[in-house]
């Protein structure tokens, strides 16, 4: 973390969307990069629920059906997935809320819902202030503040330390509510403490924190409960204790437990009086315990308040989210005005990031040209940036360069697509690895800034979940994954839609390997697409899919009907010259430093790149300027230089944010593309028929001349798949001009399914012109399991 001189609040002021008022008493959860808000007051207690997405920095008001809760404040709120709870609270002065209600995020519907008593005893009373945590498919409720009198308007305090476990069915409903008997000393009664849960990485069991609060004094302490025992203590803890405290924030990021805010008491105080005694105010000061060892940390000081408002002012009663390593702070209360007996409160947004972004995914390659890449990888949450870099072995001049200087490609000719039909292609590893993705999005509703749900367009039985990628070099092959069974149908609200948009990864096989005589090289990108069942309207919830890239590469003429003496031969040089790309043992490392030197392709605010030049270094020679904490080139004062047909450039990413620059991703490799070839067919559809299945597609957007003929590919079950499943072996079943064919249930019988993710038929697609075979179109039809 960094020291506390060098925090990096930000405040969010351009923002759009109708803007909640201000409150306190309210919560928040976050559901990826949406924090999502409900209840608090201020001169009346809200109703209404509220969505910030942090990525377009827009307020959205979603469009609620169903049971809709009655507004509160103080009350329980926590998100498992998509579904969020509410617990209690206050729904008007001196009454308060036992009631139970689920939101459907996904759908933007409430449903109150009604857990069974426990077995033992008595279901928890009415009350506000309490904790609500989750984890794993469990709730616990602890501690809050009851009204003793029947008489909302004679209000007769009671604290609670009482403690329950609530029972969650899977995505929908509960079960009921138990009395676990716990061991130890209880903490006293409190209501507005905090209280987290938290597990080690590698041992340990989850244990509840709890900090603070308030039963007629502010409250220091700290408790854990260990929740697989159920024992309670009193760790013991280093550093400097904050302050006692109520209506703070405890929100955990990685190994630490962050402290914002609350009422404490006022400065230079003699406390030798009763502390009921005590003047109370708001405070901005900021502490972490660390959570593996119980040390304290303070990063800002009830001491060190703010005199340039670069930092949120002192407050109570606000809400804290947590978004992957960012910390959001939205309103809250400052001070109370006698006169006109009503709180003041903050209208604010402030954010701070804890630590430097993770690593993103593999830079992925969504198209090339002779002289340009488009690339793309994951995004990273909450960032503000990305540094794109690449290097490559050729040496860096500061000229452009001309299309027409493409080396050529030396040594023997060879057409792997130009055997029988029963020919059979040995999927071989070589050492370039590309990744192609697109987007397919259709908008919902009438948020337009919010990313939008994914919807795939059907054919028959097949749906068709990515498109392809178009104009790809003759070294990279695009994939599309297709389904075989029509998934649930996707709903959409007419306001604030989530976002649905694939998540690619790329993992790298762990040996490839280098061919000096080459002239035609097939890469194929293996996508796999994992669909959530259930729309997300209004709520950003990505899509999770995963990358595995395989390539084929031959030194001799007549891959596809390949004797097995020739089959051993390819497969004993893959495994002569290992190339690992996830270790620095690879033939880069043991270039001079010199020769591997990474140079900027630029900074980029989005997750995509269009790449034809990049900046050169000079050596010893780096203008620096500042971005965030971050030491980044000045850009103006750097040579550029053009990227060169038929050449291979390695690339990484880093993501930026207000702590700096973050690790950059591993390395990907893509070559430039060599003139003349043609692209990859697309739009791949494919669906039923009596014979079988029909598979169609489109031909290239860039043929570079005259289509020759196109070729089709089945994998198929061999002994080699299944002592190497990643060693695909794909037979032709067609090969002419027509841009469609019939795959027959006899071939299909022989097909392999591929498990490296769901289960899926793979086929292959590559067109010819006069120059040679372009890149294959690598689909993958999942089937129904």
């Amino acid at each position: 973390m960094a020291a506390p001189s060098l925090l990096n609040w930000r405040r969010v002021s351009s923002f759009t969307g109708p803007v909640p008022r201000a409150r306190h008493g309210h919560r928040a959860v976050a559901i990826r990069e949406l924090m999502i808000i409900f209840g608090g007051g201020n001169e009346g207690i809200a109703d209404e629920l509220h969505v910030y997405n942090t990525v377009t920095n827009q307020w959205f008001l979603p469009a609620v059906r169903g049971d809709i809760p009655p507004g509160c404040a103080a009350h329980g709120f926590v998100c498992d997935g998509t579904r969020i709870l509410v617990f209690g609270g206050m729904v008007e002065y001196g009454r308060y809320s036992n009631e139970l209600y689920e939101l459907q995020a996904s759908r933007w519907l409430w449903k109150k819902v009604k857990p069974h008593p426990p077995s033992s005893g008595l279901p928890p009373c009415p009350r506000l202030g309490h904790s609500f945590s989750l984890y794993g498919n469990k709730c616990y409720l602890f501690g809050g503040l009851a009204n003793e009198s029947e008489d909302s308007n004679n209000n007769v305090p009671r604290y609670l330390n009482d403690f329950y476990e609530l029972e969650l069915q899977h995505g929908s409903g509960v079960v009921g509510w138990s009395i676990p008997a716990t061991k130890g000393t209880v903490p006293s009664p409190r209501e507005s403490h905090t209280a987290v849960i938290y597990c080690k990485k590698d041992s340990g069991s989850p244990k509840m924190y709890v900090f603070g609060g308030m039963c007629g004094s502010r409250l220091d302490d700290l408790w854990q409960l260990d929740l697989e025992t159920m024992s309670w203590s009193k760790p013991e803890t280093k550093g400097t204790v904050p302050l006692p405290r109520s209506l703070h924030t405890a929100s955990v990021i990685g190994n630490k437990m962050y402290i914002f805010g609350g009422w404490v008491p006022h400065k230079g105080e003699n406390i030798e009086t009763s502390p009921h005694d005590c003047e109370w105010r708001c405070t901005s000061s900021f502490s972490y315990l660390n959570l593996d060892t119980t040390e304290w940390t303070t990063l800002v000081s009830d001491s060190q308040e703010d005199k340039k408002n670069s930092r949120p002012r002192p407050r109570a009663g606000h809400c804290a989210v947590a978004i992957g390593t960012r910390l959001y702070f939205w309103s809250g209360r400052d001070g109370y005005k006698k006169a006109l007996n009503s709180q003041v409160c903050c209208k604010d947004l402030w954010y701070l990031d804890t630590e430097k972004p993770p690593a993103p995914s593999q830079v992925q390659l969504i198209k090339a040209t002779t002289n340009s890449f488009h690339v793309k990888w994951d995004e990273v949450p909450t960032v503000e940036g990305y540094l794109l870099q690449l290097n490559t072995d050729l040496p860096y001049q500061a000229t452009s360069s001309d299309s027409s200087a493409a080396p050529n490609m030396q040594g023997v000719r060879m057409d792997p697509h130009r055997q029988g039909s029963n020919s059979i292609v040995p999927n071989s590893i070589n050492d370039t690895t590309h990744s192609a993705k697109t987007e397919h999005a259709a908008m919902k509703g009438t948020s337009v800034k919010n990313k939008l749900d994914l919807k795939a367009s059907a054919d028959s039985n097949a749906i068709l979940h990515s498109s392809l990628a178009t104009n790809s070099s003759n070294h990279n092959s695009c994939v599309v994954d297709m389904i075989r069974k029509t998934e649930g149908p996707h709903t959409s609200a007419n306001i604030g839609v989530l976002s649905s948009c694939l998540d690619l990864r790329t993992v790298i096989p762990e040996t490839s390997v280098s061919s000096t005589v080459s002239s035609a090289q097939t890469m194929v990108t293996q996508q796999t697409i994992k669909t959530e069942s259930s729309s997300t309207n209004g709520a950003v919830v990505k899509d999770e899919t995963s990358l595995t890239t395989f390539s084929t590469k031959s030194e001799v003429d007549e891959t596809c009907a390949l004797p097995a003496t020739k089959i051993s031969r390819v497969e004993a040089h893959a495994a002569a010259m290992p190339f690992s790309k996830e270790t620095p043992s690879n033939p880069l490392a043991t270039m001079k430093a010199g020769e591997r030197q990474w140079c900027d392709v630029g900074i980029f605010k989005n997750n995509t790149a269009l790449v034809s030049q990049f900046y050169l270094l000079p050596k010893g020679k780096q203008s620096i300027s500042k971005i965030g904490n971050a030491d980044v080139p000045d850009y103006s004062l750097l040579k550029k230089q053009d990227l060169i047909p038929g050449t291979g450039y390695r690339f990484r990413v880093a993501a930026i944010n207000g702590c700096g620059i973050g690790p950059f991703s591993k390395i990907s490799e893509f070559k430039t593309c060599i003139p003349g070839f043609p692209g990859a067919p697309s739009a791949v559809r494919i669906s039923k028929n009596v014979e079988g299945i029909h598979l169609s597609w489109e031909p290239p957007t860039s043929p570079s001349g005259n289509i020759l003929e196109y070729s089709a590919y089945l994998a198929i079950r061999t002994a080699q798949i299944q002592d190497n499943p990643s060693q695909l072996v794909f037979m032709r079943i067609y090969c002419g001009l027509k841009t469609s064919c019939i795959v027959t249930a006899g071939q299909l019988a022989n097909a392999h399914i591929d498990y490296t993710s769901r289960p899926a038929i793979v086929f292959r697609i590559s067109a010819k012109n006069e120059k040679g075979y372009g890149p294959a179109t690598q689909v993958r039809w999942l089937q129904a399991t």
